[in-house]
């Protein structure tokens, strides 16, 4: 059983969910308009090992059906070029999510994104995100949320170089994923498959590896 959070998320997120086994090519306005960052993701889906839901814009239904019936294993390869967004990547990795956070204490403040000295990352969120600060006021580490509805938000996080291996970003990770569950979200987690160091980030904060997929095709 999903956690309802979870079920309600992915029928958002993605415009359907569950579905019966097998793949299965539904319809988004989502994929049509602009995500939390103000750009497109055209092309989204979830994969539990039994079920997939690949997300996609009205109008690139037909099309993305016949390529998965023609060449399933050239699907993903094919789907920036099929959703008309040639240009994009493809992303791949696993699709995380936790309802029992690690219980590691708390290590960053939270803070508006406008403030000074944040990475270019940071500031793309419209709500407060949080963050490391050196004694001298200088940045180390942060983490923000994505809030893509009322029921799923996804986290991300990112470290100087100088400040890796400290345990910071799986504290902040936790931290962010309390707050996600205290607003009445369930917290999620991507990362591309050979991120060795973000799977032991999530690991150690309590987002195990479930088996899921996530792929879809984003902008550079």
């Amino acid at each position: 059983m999903l956690d309802r959070r979870l079920h309600l998320h992915l029928a958002s997120w993605l415009g359907q969910w569950p579905a019966g086994p097998g793949l299965h090519v539904v319809a988004s306005q989502r994929r049509a308009k602009p995500a939390w960052d103000g750009r497109l993701r055209p092309a989204l889906a979830v994969d539990t090992g039994r079920s997939a839901v690949l997300s996609v814009a009205p109008d690139r239904v037909a099309a993305i059906r016949a390529l998965a019936r023609r060449t399933p294993n050239r699907l993903l390869a094919a789907l920036p070029e099929a959703v008309g967004r040639p240009e994009f990547c493809v992303h791949d990795g696993p699709f995380r999510w936790s309802v029992a956070p690690a219980p590691l204490p708390d290590v960053g403040e939270w803070t508006e994104p406008t403030a000074a000295g944040l990475p270019p990352w940071l500031r793309l969120f419209d709500r407060p995100v949080l963050v490391v600060r050196a004694p001298d006021g200088a940045y180390l580490a942060g983490a923000g949320i994505k809030r893509h509805d009322a029921y799923g938000h996804e986290l991300a996080v990112g470290a100087v170089p100088a400040a890796q291996g400290r345990g910071l970003a799986r504290r902040l990770v936790a931290q962010a994923a309390r707050r996600v569950l205290d607003e009445g979200a369930v917290p999620t987690y991507l990362h591309e498959r050979d991120n060795h160091a973000s799977a032991r980030v999530a690991e150690a904060a309590g987002f195990p590896d479930r088996g899921w997929r996530a792929y879809g095709v984003y902008p550079r």
